[in-house]
């Protein structure tokens, strides 16, 4: 018997043949699902990043201002209790600042004590209003101090050299202070460089620089005997406490201070002291 011969029905749709023995095959679809889930995945990095980046400097002081003071409501922040001597550090970042309109302060506010201002940073930086702000601070009457930020790549005796070079400590000025908070590639080699810094700068003022940084850094590289004498400068916003166990000079309470005669925002850190205990800090 003769095999019948296959035949396909055609149905004309529109204008256009269409045989419906074709079907669409189901994998035709999947990629315009991950078309779909690549741009959702890109859209949500991309908004994690716009967080990332608004969290300093708009979210975080948006959500501090909400939060429960249990200190003093001073110099535009909540600034911790017990402490009678305050302080700021200063830098380009406050730029222009109106000295005499600083000194005379706010009636309903402590005076600031003291002036720390940014000198140097690595080997070959030069913060560029240290001249100014160094003669300005004097001639207001503030007992100054000059920081340098110490950097990872350049050794420790270059950036030395490059601290000395630039700053001249007079009788009642206070130590020298070198910031410490960048990260190090090689733990044991940067204690050892921030430690040959250190000793250059103490030989050559004679008096012992202070140590900043910030609780995490301190535990993961200062809290041991490389720095052990050296005072100790803490960075801690927003809490009750700097969080150490170790004796501590400097407690840097918060990043968001407003000062008359300063545009910008600027650090308010207290004193672990009276006055008089500053004054013995200061150089003879």
């Amino acid at each position: 018997m003769a095999k019948a011969k296959k035949t396909s029905i055609t149905v004309k749709v529109g204008g256009r043949k269409k045989n419906p023995a074709r079907r669409p095959s189901s994998t035709r679809k999947k990629p315009r699902v991950m078309a779909t889930w690549k741009y959702v995945t890109i859209a949500a990095l991309i908004t994690m990043a716009v967080l990332a980046l608004a969290y300093r400097p708009f979210l975080r002081p948006a959500f501090n201002r909400f939060t429960p003071c249990n200190g003093h409501k001073i110099y535009g922040a909540c600034i911790p209790k017990g402490y009678s001597v305050y302080g700021i550090d200063i830098s380009h970042h406050q730029g222009e600042i109106n000295w005499k309109r600083l000194k005379k302060g706010n009636p309903e506010e402590p005076p600031i004590s003291f002036v720390y201002i940014k000198a140097t940073e690595g080997c070959d930086h030069t913060d560029t209003r240290f001249e100014k702000n160094w003669s300005a601070a004097k001639n207001s009457g503030y007992p100054r101090g000059a920081y340098h930020y110490f950097g990872s790549v350049s050794s420790g005796e270059r950036q030395a050299k490059a601290f000395i070079s630039k700053v001249r400590l007079e009788p009642g000025d206070l130590p020298p202070m070198v910031d410490v908070e960048e990260e190090p590639k090689n733990a044991a080699a940067y204690r050892e460089e921030l430690k040959k810094f250190i000793s250059i700068l103490e030989a050559h003022y004679k008096v012992k620089p202070i140590i900043y940084t910030y609780k995490k850094f301190h535990e993961r590289h200062i809290d041991n005997a490389h720095f052990d004498g050296y005072p100790l400068w803490i960075a801690r916003y927003n809490v009750a406490d700097p969080g150490i166990t170790n004796e501590w000079t400097i407690w840097q309470c918060t990043e968001n201070g407003r000062l008359p005669g300063i545009n910008h925002k600027v650090d308010i850190n207290v004193f672990n002291g009276t006055a008089e205990d500053l004054e013995k800090l200061r150089i003879k």
